[in-house]
């Protein structure tokens, strides 16, 4: 490969709060054995160095020696412009559909603030990504969950009928759809994104649709952006992007919303601006441009193929090994959902004795729970494969054990 995708990085003290949050007091994560270090497999971001041109486009603009305000760059538009198309197959995308967000769980917020009021019911599915909790509940809206189904060939699967009940008995009028679903991992088919907007439609029910994971799909999948299934569709979705979780420039700060509906835009524009600190920085701005150059997309698809073997590896090693513990392979993302119910049942073990075997050697999984899984274990699989291979090792050896 082009990039490097092998290299251990030493994180620790680098601002990194997947190593240096374990151990501290209160944290919920605490230190492993003497004798193990850290494997961070928990928080969702990647333990990759970043494309090249991240760094080059930061050390070139901060050479220049004044930072003052600024405006986003008719580059920044266009880029965000081609990455769309070429990614998505976006086209009719301009400038004055795309709008900046300090990250999307704040666009979510303000989005919120437009469509609802306090107090209101939103529908989101469960399994449910924690910050929607933590946004919605802190903001004073009451979660209506709509349960995730699994076939007979383990597959996610949006329960449409549970859905539409759901929407009609609580009044629902704003609904967030997680596109790919996190933390299943589920990539939506066209057919069933279509399904699920025309019940929107049918309900009049406006979406907020997150799909900062478009990009990060294993080998044979594809995105249908939420806006691209019918006219309606365009017209009553707010969606949110970044180049955060596909680059890992969490920590750079910077998303954006595309909103075809100029009422709705105009709203979340206003909504966004009344705190004053919803605004780019300049340096999160060339990190977005540096990002999405031609290496970027050569990137992208090299990671794509690590993470589809970090998957596979994972799968199959979980399958052969951890009798009892089940999980539905990820068509995107980088996080695994054990469920580990049947293995706890087998072992008479709770699922904290089983977090807490983990984090003793230095695997530092995460607690399912607080996504509405009740007996499972979130695991982040974005590191070389090498310490992705060496989890998996003491997870054998002194964790799922007879």
């Amino acid at each position: 490969m082009k990039y490097d995708f092998t290299s251990i990085l030493d994180r620790k003290g680098r601002d990194a709060i997947a190593i240096d949050l374990v151990g501290v007091p209160g944290s919920g994560y605490p230190a492993p054995r003497e004798g193990f270090d850290v494997i961070p497999m928990w928080v969702a971001d990647m333990n990759f160095p970043v494309v090249p041109t991240v760094q080059e486009a930061m050390i070139q603009r901060a050479k220049h020696p004044a930072f003052g305000y600024f405006m986003p760059t008719e580059e920044y538009f266009d880029s965000i412009i081609r990455w769309q198309e070429r990614h998505n197959g976006v086209t009719g995308l301009t400038k004055d559909h795309i709008g900046y967000e300090n990250g999307v769980l704040g666009g979510v917020a303000s989005a919120l603030s437009v469509l609802c009021s306090k107090g209101d019911n939103v529908l989101v599915h469960a399994p449910t990504y924690v910050g929607f909790t933590g946004t919605l509940t802190n903001n004073g809206y009451r979660i209506v969950h709509s349960q995730l189904v699994q076939d007979e060939a383990g597959i996610w699967r949006m329960d449409f009928a549970d859905m539409e009940k759901k929407i009609v008995e609580n009044k629902i009028h704003a609904a967030i759809f997680c596109s790919p679903h996190n933390p299943t991992g589920r990539v939506w088919e066209k057919w069933e994104v279509e399904q699920a907007m025309e019940l929107y439609r049918k309900h009049d029910v406006t979406v907020i649709s997150d799909e900062i994971w478009s990009d990060l799909l294993l080998t044979g999948y594809s995105h249908t952006p939420t806006q691209s299934v019918s006219e309606d569709a365009k017209m009553r979705t707010i969606a949110f992007y970044a180049p955060s979780k596909t680059f890992n420039l969490a920590g750079l700060v910077g998303s954006y919303h595309i909103i075809y509906n100029k009422a709705l835009k105009d709203r979340m524009d206003k909504e966004g601006s009344l705190s004053h600190y919803n605004s780019m920085n300049v340096m999160s701005m060339h990190a977005l441009l540096g990002a999405y150059r031609p290496d970027g997309y050569e990137w992208v698809e090299e990671l794509r193929q690590v993470i589809t073997g970090n998957v596979e590896f994972a799968c199959d090693y979980i399958e052969k090994h951890f009798d009892g513990v089940r999980v539905s392979k990820p068509q995107g993302t980088y996080m695994l959902f054990l469920d580990c119910a049947e293995w706890c049942d087998n072992h008479g073990k709770t699922i904290d004795e089983l977090l807490k075997a983990g984090w003793d050697v230095g695997v530092v999984w995460q607690d399912g729970r607080a996504f509405h899984g009740k007996t499972h274990i979130r695991m982040n699989l974005a590191l070389p494969l090498t310490q992705v291979q060496e989890a998996f090792r003491r997870l054998d050896e002194f964790v799922f054990i007879a």
